[in-house]
C-alpha cells in the first residue's frame, strides 16, 4: 500500500519473503479498495487474520467444519449472495467487532 520496510532474512528466503510481501500488499488493498476500513493499521490487522485463517483451513483441511453461521445483521447480509472470500472477511470482521467491542465497531 506504498509503504517500504527494509526487511531481513535468511540467505536462501528472499524469494519467500518477497512472495510473502506480495500476498500481504495484496491482502491489503483488496481490503482497502473494498472501501470499507480507512485506518492503515485496521487493514493490517485485518488482513494478517485473513492470511493467517486461510493458513489454518489449509492446515486443518480433512478435519476442517464449517464456520458458525454469523449472528450480526450487517454480516448476515454480506454473506446472502457474496463470494466465499466475502464471506469469510465479513465473518473475521465480525469476531473483531465482537473482540473490540470496547473500542467500538470495526467498520
Amino acid at each position: 500500500m506504498g509503504q517500504s520496510y527494509l526487511l531481513g532474512c535468511p540467505e536462501d528466503g528472499e524469494a519467500q519473503l518477497r512472495e510473502a510481501v506480495e500476498r500481504v500488499d495484496a491482502a491489503m488493498c483488496k481490503i482497502r479498495d473494498a472501501g470499507k476500513v480507512k485506518a492503515r493499521d485496521r487493514i493490517a490487522v485485518l488482513a494478517s487474520l485473513n492470511l493467517a485463517f486461510d493458513l489454518v483451513q489449509r492446515e486443518a483441511a480433512p478435519a476442517a467444519a464449517p464456520l458458525p453461521a454469523p449472528s450480526d445483521e450487517r454480516a448476515q447480509h454480506a454473506t446472502s449472495d457474496a463470494a466465499p472470500d466475502d464471506v469469510r472477511a465479513a465473518q473475521l470482521v465480525q469476531r473483531l467487532d465482537q473482540a473490540l467491542a470496547g473500542d467500538g465497531l470495526l467498520l
